[in-house]
């Protein structure tokens, strides 16, 4: 479009030529013309094209995470001055009802890691650990967290991935167990559960009784 504009200009002149000055002025301009398209045709001269070599690019900046009790999971990123915070003079009673059967792509349940996000959490506020009371049941599909090396390999051709979480956070106070409706709906014997993790009847069930004992329900 930009080259028949130029050539159309440079054809179409109705301005009459009296003398020698209007002469060498329009081949001034036809030698002008013939330059610039010779000059677009090579890809020299663009048109509608900005050039801005003297921008910075700008750099990804990557969030910092920390983990103040379980490590390289659940990593908490830090927002000192945010208002709504734990309160470190406050018993927390919370029921963690843990259902997901989303996995990341090492094989870790992504509701494990959520819980050892709050375990993390609540540190990173300051609340102290006699003050922090986690029941967690693994409910569902997300029973096989709770399996056994020798278990899951045969199931899945490696070893438990999620084993080293169970165990750090049974370390850091959450007391985990499993629903044996799960274990029964997923073909699990009892013998094949980690030694951390205790059987109870269901998760359904459990969720009404920790209810009545002034514990929070979460589902993660």
């Amino acid at each position: 479009m930009i080259h028949k504009h130029i050539y159309s200009k440079l054809t179409t002149c109705n301005t009459p030529i009296k003398d020698g000055v209007h002469i060498l002025s329009r081949f001034y301009v036809l030698s002008v013309g013939l330059v610039v398209l010779i000059l677009l045709g090579s890809g020299q001269v663009s048109f509608g094209q900005t050039a801005n070599t003297n921008s910075k690019t700008k750099k990804t900046s990557h969030p910092t995470w920390i983990y103040p009790v379980i490590q390289n999971v659940g990593g908490v990123h830090p927002r000192p001055n945010l208002p709504v915070r734990p309160d470190p003079k406050v018993n927390y009673k919370i029921f963690v009802d843990i259902v997901s059967s989303e996995r990341d792509p090492s094989g870790q349940f992504k509701g494990l890691k959520r819980l050892a996000r709050l375990v993390n959490l609540m540190a990173y506020g300051k609340v102290p650990a006699n003050h922090v009371h986690i029941i967690a049941v693994l409910d569902g599909e997300s029973g096989y967290a709770s399996a056994i090396n020798a278990f899951y390999q045969k199931q899945f051709k490696s070893d438990n991935p999620n084993l080293p979480i169970l165990h750090a956070l049974k370390k850091a106070g959450v007391k985990l167990m499993i629903c044996s409706q799960a274990l029964a709906e997923h073909g699990m014997p009892d013998k094949i559960v980690d030694p951390d993790v205790t059987i109870t009847l269901s998760a359904l069930t459990d969720a009404v009784v920790y209810g009545q004992k002034g514990y929070s329900y979460m589902q993660l």
